[in-house]
């Protein structure tokens, strides 16, 4: 479970590694709109995405 946990770990920071390193400046971009959000919005993003990830992995499973 461990070699799993890191290869799973290494595979998120190539993916979030990606769009700086092709488009930086879109990605600075997006940075200051994620600023401008208010925290009940960010809450809200993050919450989706940990739904998104959890039902994706037990389609997988």
């Amino acid at each position: 479970m461990g070699k799993t946990l890191l290869m799973a770990f290494a595979l998120m920071l190539i993916v979030e590694g990606l769009l700086p390193f092709v488009v930086p400046q879109l990605w600075r971009d997006m940075f200051k709109r994620i600023i401008a959000m208010t925290d009940g919005q960010i809450r809200f993003i993050g919450l989706s995405s940990l739904i998104i990830g959890l039902l994706l992995l037990l389609v997988v499973k």
